[in-house]
């Protein structure tokens, strides 16, 4: 049951309609709350005490509202616990009332539009709803609650808590440098970066944001007019297809082989790139086409937005350098994002700027937020990294990762071989499988294995131009057993498939 709070309104007068005693004015106004949803069935209504003090009314008044709304059926009483809603009505648009269209800008348009064709929009959400209780879901999740280090994190917020009362900040302290993010974090940050990706970052080229995707939303907005071409891998992220159609541009695909995305000469001046772990397919770019961009990025005067979204879970072999690293003329944008390594609820992402984009970044985010959010959080983490924490939970997370994506090969190779070839890489959380079977079989089988109580990411939702079928699985947040039964489950869907052609 739910305590309902003294916020509707008592009409005196409804559709010119004018009440003589305040008591009915009471009475028709809790009534239309209970019929068009806004008191729900179960919703404990205010004392007669109470509600008489709040709107200034005679008990007497209030108890005869309640007195006709019972007899009504609307409302029962129970001795001791007040009066509650009986029956309600789905909250509904009052006839005649339809909500009034609102015009919106070129960029609002666009962004109302659907994302991608009709293939990739069906891929994206789940056919028939919401996945029932019970289904062993392979789509991205986070990493999981289980493999995080709770009480070194307790202690850190613990510290910035303490930190925070004892210096609080400055009244009008609030600027464009505040939009950037707490000094302490982007330290820690481009600490982290030079030690451990050959980085040569520091602190003053660090922006931070709300997840990675309010980086790359922004960047766009800043380096892309309307009409002009921009880079896109393919497959590749949808968010930055999204983040270029909301912006206006147009969206040039570049094919992706096993070395990563395929240079061109394109006559464009952004490219968004992922070098360490190409999404969705986890090739990894070579040395040679590493240069080649660098080589076409300072002919074309172009820049370049590296997003690295997880080769911090790298378990074997060493990382090739970031572009960010080989970057000699200042050209590239390195994105990267707390909220994969660490908890998905931390939205904390990051991009380390060339020094001439840094000026109009933290500006145009200061349009957004002049003060850095969840600062609190901030502040924990950069003492979380300074203490070797962050690094230490890396390194387990590591051994983790490994061992699921073995296991997933293992079994995935003992009950379906002949479905998927999967492109299994060094690192990352995603592994993306090529289908085996024909386009009719694989759609069938997407269907047999969600009634069976498996889902999976279709390929298709990444892809600019049309390809072959193919399944984007992701592991982190499973558990070993249901990592294994999920395979299993999707075994039982393909001879289902083969039950149903005899």
């Amino acid at each position: 049951m739910e305590d309902h709070p003294l916020n509707f309104s008592i009409p005196l007068e409804t559709q010119g309609r004018k009440y003589r005693y305040k008591y009915e004015a009471l009475y028709h106004a809790i009534r239309a709350a209970i019929l068009d949803g806004t008191l729900r069935e179960g919703t404990r209504l205010p004392s007669s005490r109470d509600l008489a003090a709040a709107y200034g009314l005679s008990r007497g008044s209030v108890a005869h509202a309640y007195d006709l709304l019972h007899a009504e059926g609307y409302v029962r009483s129970v001795l001791g616990s007040g009066t509650f809603v009986t029956r309600a009505e789905p909250r509904r648009t009052l006839p005649g009332r339809a909500a009034a269209a609102i015009p919106l800008s070129p960029w609002g348009q666009r962004v109302m539009e659907p994302a991608g064709p009709p293939e990739a929009l069906a891929a994206s959400a789940p056919p028939h709803g919401p996945d029932p209780a019970g289904t062993i879901s392979f789509k991205d999740a986070g990493p999981p609650a289980a493999g995080f280090p709770q009480a070194a994190w307790k202690s850190a917020l613990a510290w910035a808590a303490r930190e925070r009362a004892a210096a609080p900040a400055a009244p009008g302290a609030a600027g464009a440098a505040e939009a950037a993010g707490d000094p302490e974090l982007r330290a820690a940050i481009a600490a982290h970066l030079r030690r451990s990706r050959g980085i040569a970052a520091e602190a003053e080229q660090i922006c931070l944001f709300q997840g990675s995707m309010q980086a790359i939303m922004l960047l766009t907005q800043l380096l892309l007019g309307e009409g002009e071409p921009a880079v896109l891998e393919d497959p590749c992220y949808h968010g930055i297809s999204r983040a270029v159609a909301a912006c206006g541009g147009v969206a040039v695909p570049a094919p992706v082989d096993g070395d990563g995305i395929i240079p061109r000469d394109w006559d464009a001046r952004v490219l968004y790139v992922t070098p360490g772990r190409q999404f969705p397919t986890g090739a990894v770019l070579s040395p040679t086409r590493r240069q080649e961009l660098l080589a076409w990025a300072a002919k074309r005067n172009a820049v370049i937005v590296e997003d690295d979204y997880d080769t911090e879970f790298r378990w074997r072999g060493r990382p090739l350098e970031p572009l960010k690293a080989l970057d000699r003329e200042d050209r590239v944008v390195y994105i990267g994002s707390f909220s994969k390594t660490m908890f998905a609820s931390l939205r904390i992402g990051y991009a380390v700027l060339p020094r001439g984009l840094v000026g109009p970044a933290v500006r145009a985010k200061a349009l957004y937020e002049p003060v850095s959010p969840a600062r609190l959080e901030q502040r924990a983490l950069a003492c979380f990294m300074r203490r070797g924490d962050y690094e230490r939970h890396l390194r387990r997370m590591r051994r983790i990762y490994s061992a699921k994506h073995e296991l997933f090969r293992q079994t995935l190779a003992e009950v379906i071989p002949e479905l998927f070839g999967l492109r299994m890489a060094e690192a990352g959380l995603l592994v993306y499988a090529d289908w085996k079977q024909s386009p009719p079989e694989y759609r069938a089988f997407r269907e047999a294995a969600r009634r069976r109580g498996v889902t999976f990411r279709d390929g298709e939702l990444y892809r600019l131009t049309p390809g072959p079928p193919a399944a984007c699985f992701s592991l982190s947040h499973l558990d070993d057993a249901s990592l294994v039964e999920g395979v299993y489950r999707m075994g039982q869907a393909w001879k289902d498939i083969y039950e149903m052609k005899k």
